[in-house]
């Protein structure tokens, strides 16, 4: 049997802050849309850089989920945070240089100058365990 057991908030921004790709689910022409995006957890956001013709440019005032996880499948563990919020814009000049530093770069090349903040307005996760089921030698 499956062993869940809820992540507190805290653990959540924890677990997210170890990982460097996580998948943003919006609606793309009324049709769900999921894209893997390098992100950064700043002072309660996602942040997430991206170009500013593409559709996660768009995403203003829209409401877009965000998940990101682990799994060990040797040891048949792992965990999954989704967070929820409205996305907006960063315009403030001294939080897009801060934002902009080479650290915090995205994957992808190309020109990437549009900053999208996505407030954890809700903020889930579990950790999972799944003991081994074979049976035991003799």
């Amino acid at each position: 049997m499956t062993e869940l057991r809820p992540l507190t908030p805290r653990e959540c921004i924890d677990l997210l802050s170890t990982q460097p790709v996580g998948r943003l689910v919006f609606s793309e022409n009324a049709v769900p849309a999921i894209r893997p995006v390098n992100f950064l957890v700043h002072e309660g956001n996602i942040i997430v850089r991206c170009s500013r013709t593409g559709s996660i440019a768009k995403l203003v005032d829209e409401v877009v989920a965000f998940e990101v996880d682990s799994i060990d499948p040797v040891n048949r563990t792992g965990w999954s945070v989704v967070v929820l919020g409205k996305a907006n814009s960063i315009t403030e000049i001294d939080e897009l240089v801060t934002l902009a530093e080479p650290r915090h770069r995205p994957w992808p090349g190309g020109e990437r100058s549009h900053f999208l903040r996505i407030p954890m307005e809700t903020i889930n996760g579990r950790t999972f365990h799944v003991p081994d089921a074979r049976p035991t030698q003799p």
